[in-house]
């Protein structure tokens, strides 16, 4: 974070400075919430949670070199006292952005957030120093945190922006105003505290609505594939730009392919020309992701070579997600457990389906979470498209849910032997374990409370027995 003195963070958050030496002290560090990040000039935020109070760690955070605290209560250090830690934080993380010059780039979308705020990021280094978030940061409380991560140099700040309510992506807009919005699509996940996709899209475009207008610099980035994210363009007074596969799209992709290896191949078409894309990353899911962060690179200033060239050289930053990993045995893992929804489902098997060309494949699959009343519909329809892509063995981790995973396989002609429905994750290990062959393909996928990473861990550890580790 830039330099601040606690009197003028104070003044930001509207905050009661308690325990300040006569000596003026400035944070200089980064701003956290865990006291095992503090570091020399940091601000330690201390929030009280249902498990863990912030506040009982704000000692040991000075003693490790935390300039000072922000709390809701004096604390026996320096501190700045607020009455809620999350607007303050949300406060101070404003004040930082309005002083830099940095763009800022924000997206949202049901799907594939992360990846493309990876894959935006790798893009943008090229061009200049970018601060984007590590892992999902992206709610009221990781948004601030990222967005504080930005300094004097900073040439662009990447935001990713999630909801679960109306009203959400509004608010984290209006702490960090962006300049360029990314709607990637409109899907299912979260459906069942939203209510339908017509509500889920409603609360993508508040994205949208909150960028400057055309005149200002505002650019809006639209799907031109998703029919209720193309319809946001009414939404908004900043200029739009359409990626997709659809002809009128500024940005696009044609000649789109999967290698033998199951990594996206096309031509990459933007306003000032083509060039050809070959990724490392795994699944066609990637190209839109690709084509997505093409459009925002084009528009800060990138060639389509040099884009071209970063999308074909860009990895994943992000732990378990499409993450394919090849034991000495021959066997392919891909631990793709960080989280799960229908789209995202659909788009990794049919990643699997491509890699696993003569050869063995397995899903290994848990539940999808906050489905609501499509659960079962869900669920149904993932197992059948397991047999109907011919992935080899389904493996259904868990309970209610994964027997409707197992039920959709059984309905579609999986019989025999060719579905299982376990209990847990070691379970699922046990089976693995004693049923696979060099060659196979294991995909790992459920949502993040599930916790099958575990399984992926396990099958890529170099013994042969053990029990899986918790989370």
């Amino acid at each position: 974070m830039i330099a601040l003195s606690l009197a003028e963070i104070a003044e930001i958050v509207g905050g009661q400075p308690y325990d300040i030496p006569d000596g003026a002290l400035t944070v200089t560090g980064p701003v956290v919430i865990d006291s095992r990040q503090v570091g020399p000039g940091s601000l330690f935020v201390a929030f009280a949670g249902e498990n863990v109070d912030g506040h009982d760690y704000a000692r040991r955070a000075v003693d490790l070199g935390a300039a000072a605290v922000l709390a809701t209560r004096p604390v026996g250090v320096p501190a700045i006292v607020v009455d809620d830690v999350v607007r303050a934080l949300g406060a101070l993380a404003s004040a930082v952005v309005e002083r830099l010059g940095a763009t800022v780039v924000a997206l949202t979308g049901s799907a594939g957030k992360t990846s493309t705020k990876d894959l935006i990021a790798q893009l943008l280094e090229r061009k200049g120093p970018t601060v984007w978030p590590a892992g999902n940061l992206n709610n009221e409380i990781g948004l601030p945190l990222t967005a504080l991560r930005a300094t004097e140099d900073t040439q662009h700040l990447v935001l990713e922006m999630g909801a679960r309510y109306i009203g959400d992506i509004r608010y984290l807009s209006s702490l960090v105003p962006p300049r360029i919005g990314l709607v990637l699509n409109v899907g299912t996940a979260h459906i069942g505290e939203f209510g339908g996709r017509e509500q889920i899209a409603e609360a993508k475009g508040e994205l949208v609505e909150a960028l400057p207008s055309a005149e200002a610099g505002g650019v809006a980035v639209l799907n031109a594939d998703d029919p209720l994210v193309r319809a946001m363009s009414a939404r908004t007074k900043a200029r739009t730009i359409l990626f997709g596969e659809a002809e009128d799209a500024d940005v696009r992709a044609e000649n789109v392919r999967l290698t033998q290896n199951g990594q996206p191949a096309f031509r990459l078409h933007t306003p000032t020309g083509c060039s050809d894309v070959t990724m490392r990353l795994y699944g066609e899911h990637h190209v839109s992701n690709a084509l997505a962060a093409a459009a925002v690179a084009h528009e800060l200033g990138m060639s389509v070579d040099e884009i071209a060239v970063a999308l074909s050289e860009a990895d994943t930053l992000s732990r378990w997600r499409m993450e394919v990993t090849e034991r000495p045995d021959g066997v392919t893992v891909v631990n793709d457990a960080y989280n799960a929804n229908p789209e995202s489902m659909r788009a990794a098997l049919r990643a699997l389906a491509a890699m696993g060309t003569g050869r063995r494949t397995w899903a290994v699959l848990g539940p999808m979470a906050e489905l609501g009343d499509d659960s079962l519909a869900e669920h149904d329809a993932v197992g059948r498209l397991v047999v109907r892509l011919n992935v080899s063995k389904l493996v259904a981790v868990g309970g209610r849910e994964a027997s409707w995973l197992q039920l959709g396989a059984y309905n579609e002609g999986s019989w025999g032997e060719e579905s299982v429905h376990v209990s847990d994750a070691q379970a699922a290990v046990d089976l693995l374990r004693s049923e696979l062959r060099p060659g196979d393909v294991v995909l790992v996928k459920a949502s993040r409370s599930v916790g099958l990473e575990r399984v992926a861990q396990a099958l890529l550890d170099h013994r042969t027995e053990g029990e899986v580790t918790g989370r």
